[in-house]
């Protein structure tokens, strides 16, 4: 295993409704993270497909159904064809790529992240298992069957999003699961959201990497295409109007800020993660699923399988078959 890794977080709004110029602008940032050397790059939360940001989902109008149309026509299939250009542009920059994205599962979305390896394989995904707040109006819930924690040569590789990290059992799991480079892609932003990775930092000791999106008002439609709660009269539209400061850090086990965090503008933030050499003088201290745990007296329990509303107990060739059968018996 190499001894440390060069690692970016990538602090950038999306073009909103604009998902070919969204991965246009994720290859130009892919590649200048890539000029700095970084081996390891994570982009924000649901940045393929956008995030919603002050628009109000709770509108049932036929303005409102429109937007989420565009919604979800926005959002990408996994597997699918930009699932596929992001595998060629982390062969291309030779990184491993991490990003957040909406991802379209028939008429639900989902606010999912995706893991690319150097060679351009599509590793997997780990779909949200909690929306936050009013995003449960447009997302649906992920399940522990989209989890994954990747062995990689720099060291363990896995993501929580966003308000999960304030899941204490989740985050127990994914230390389970021994994580040591903890993407933590959100939608939050702030001192307080510095202080939450940093205790996650410290309580699981791994690195924690947490991209977060700068955004304008600019960066969205402009009214009436989209009207920015609780009122347009709070943001100038078409302007450089902040709508969010961004704030993206990343934290070593020791819960020493490396990078950020950056209230200023969009921009990348890199730093070296010696996995093998500071990670095990922070578990010396502190193991939290090791030495520093009470498995007699408390445990967790994990339902890793994938919760679906429909099960069939025949495939649907046999389905049809059997259908035919019965229309023979009422002839």
């Amino acid at each position: 295993m190499s001894s440390t890794v060069r690692a970016t977080v990538v602090q950038a709004s999306s073009i909103f409704y604009d998902t070919p110029a969204t991965l246009d602008k994720a290859e130009k940032l892919l590649k200048e993270a890539a000029a700095l050397g970084s081996q390891l790059v994570v982009f924000p939360e649901a940045f393929i497909g956008g995030y919603p940001r002050g628009y109000n989902f709770a509108d049932q109008s036929p303005r409102g159904k429109e937007s989420f149309r565009k919604y979800h026509a926005s959002a990408i299939n996994v597997p699918g064809p930009e699932v596929d250009r992001l595998a060629t542009m982390a062969a291309k920059y030779k990184v491993y790529l991490v990003t957040g994205v909406v991802e379209r599962d028939g008429y639900t979305l989902y606010c999912t992240v995706l893991f690319f390896d150097p060679e351009g394989n599509y590793l997997g995904k780990h779909r949200k298992l909690m929306p936050t707040y009013w995003e449960r109006l447009f997302w649906g819930f992920g399940d522990c069957s989209t989890t994954p924690v990747y062995d990689t040569p720099y060291g363990k590789l896995g993501s929580v999003i966003c308000w999960e990290n304030k899941m204490p059992l989740f985050r127990t799991a994914m230390y389970g699961k021994g994580i040591e480079i903890y993407c933590a892609p959100t939608a939050d932003s702030g001192d307080k959201w510095v202080s939450i990775m940093t205790h996650v930092a410290i309580e699981g000791g791994c690195y924690v990497l947490s991209p977060i999106q700068f955004c304008r008002r600019k960066d969205y439609p402009p009214p009436p295409e989209y009207l920015y709660s609780p009122s347009e009269e709070y943001v100038t539209p078409d302007s450089d109007s902040i709508v969010w400061a961004g704030g993206s850090v990343i934290i070593s086990p020791h819960g020493e800020v490396l990078a950020g965090p950056n209230y200023e503008g969009e921009g990348l933030f890199t730093a070296d993660l010696d996995v093998r050499g500071e990670i095990p003088k922070a578990k010396f201290q502190f193991d939290v699923v090791g030495h520093y745990s009470r498995a007699d007296v408390l445990n967790l329990t994990v339902n890793n399988h994938p919760l679906v509303p429909v099960t069939f107990k025949a495939s649907p060739s046999e389905i049809k078959e059997d259908e035919k059968m019965d229309e023979c018996k009422d002839i």
